[in-house]
């Protein structure tokens, strides 16, 4: 995440994975949203790399993170459900 530092780093995570959530309908705890949050932030962060999106600050490094934890929670629940 460019520019946001580490106290940042957590503040995006947690609203990620919580943004995350509520988006997909699901119920996790803070815990929970940290992990999603800040996984989905290297996700999205590897994944704008490369495709060769930048992203720069609080708002930016939210947008990635939330997409990033998006994409986390789709793959996991698909994976999840029973055939």
């Amino acid at each position: 995440m460019s520019g946001v530092g580490i106290f940042g780093a957590f503040v995006v995570g947690v609203l990620a994975g919580w943004l995350a959530e509520r988006i997909i309908s699901r119920r996790h705890g803070l815990l929970i949203n940290l992990c999603v949050g800040l996984s989905g932030s290297f996700i999205g962060a590897w994944g704008a790399q490369l495709i060769g999106w930048q992203f720069h600050g609080l708002l930016g490094s939210l947008l990635v993170s939330l997409a990033g934890a998006l994409l986390l929670l789709v793959v996991v629940g698909v994976r999840s459900t029973p055939p």
